[in-house]
């Protein structure tokens, strides 16, 4: 697998402005794909008590003056909302691996990173499209609804940077008795993932992880004299006899998924696998009606 150039400040910020002139692409992207979904009551199906108190959270801009709390708000400079379960159940959170491995991409496809930030944000789109309140997990700033939202979101997705090799969720916002989906190729180190869904098992959050490969990591197609290197360029190395390598890469990658099923069995989550070459289409979908299902 042929890995990039390492990073330089001029390649960062050639790299970045490219990222800033994607952002409408992005959006459009994603809102086009959002709309081959027919909109339901996404995340309102859900039994239990929808009027039971569940939490106080800080108000934000768009809040009625009739949501506050005055009695909670008078403890404290901050002004508070009293919310419900079914209100609680009316946030989805996002959580998108932007690792330079996310970066790679066979001939003809997309890369596995483009793929996770459209579908993300066109699950943004439909949260708010519902009337529901969405944001990016590894961000301190609360969830919020409307088309603003979007944009600001798009624009954190595409940001430039330095970025490990592999990535690891660990989300800074995660209300409690929301929704959530992770995007990764989950393929770093497994105890930051399992350290993340095991916390929002904890608050209540239920989700889904989505493992997003591209086919040739699950062929391995290499065989005789091959120089592998890590997307950033970290780390290289050469064999002449490559082919040797694939059953113990394909049984390492086997492990690794059978450890997140089974750590999603766990928490409560689910897994879903998607590979680049597929239908974006197909995978909104079926994300789409396990988060409308609460499962």
């Amino acid at each position: 697998m042929a890995g990039e150039t390492l990073h330089t400040p001029a390649t960062l910020r050639a790299r970045s402005e490219g990222i800033a002139a994607g952002l409408p692409g992005l959006l459009m992207s994603a809102e086009r794909l959002a709309a081959t979904i027919l909109l339901g009551e996404h995340g309102r199906k859900r039994a239990g008590p929808g009027d039971a108190f569940w939490q106080f959270r800080s108000a934000q801009p768009g809040d009625a003056r009739r949501a506050i709390d005055w009695r909670q708000s008078a403890r404290g400079d901050a002004h508070y909302v009293r919310e419900t379960e079914w209100q609680a159940a009316q946030t989805l959170m996002l959580w998108v691996d932007d690792a330079a491995s996310m970066s790679f991409a066979a001939a003809g496809r997309p890369s596995k990173l483009r793929r996770a930030q459209t579908l993300a944000l066109a699950l943004a789109v439909l949260a708010v499209k519902a009337g529901e309140r969405t944001g990016l997990a590894a961000l301190p700033e609360p969830p919020r609804g409307g088309r603003a939202q979007l944009i600001r979101m798009a624009d954190a997705l595409m940001e430039g940077g330095e970025v490990p090799d592999y990535g690891a969720p660990r989300p800074r916002v995660m209300p409690m008795g929301s929704r959530a989906v992770f995007l990764s190729d989950f393929l770093g180190p497994p105890e930051p993932v399992a350290e993340a869904l095991t916390a929002a098992a904890d608050r209540g959050v239920r989700g889904v992880l989505v493992q997003i490969l591209d086919p040739e990591e699950e062929a391995f197609p290499y065989d005789g004299r091959t120089v592998f290197e890590s997307m950033s360029g970290a780390v290289r190395f050469e064999t002449l006899k490559a082919g040797r390598l694939r059953e113990d890469y394909l049984d390492r990658l086997a492990t690794r998924r059978a450890a997140l099923r089974d750590l999603c069995a766990r928490t409560g989550w689910r897994f879903h696998l998607h590979h680049t070459d597929a239908s974006a289409e197909a995978a909104l979908l079926s994300l789409y009606t396990v988060l409308e299902r609460g499962r």
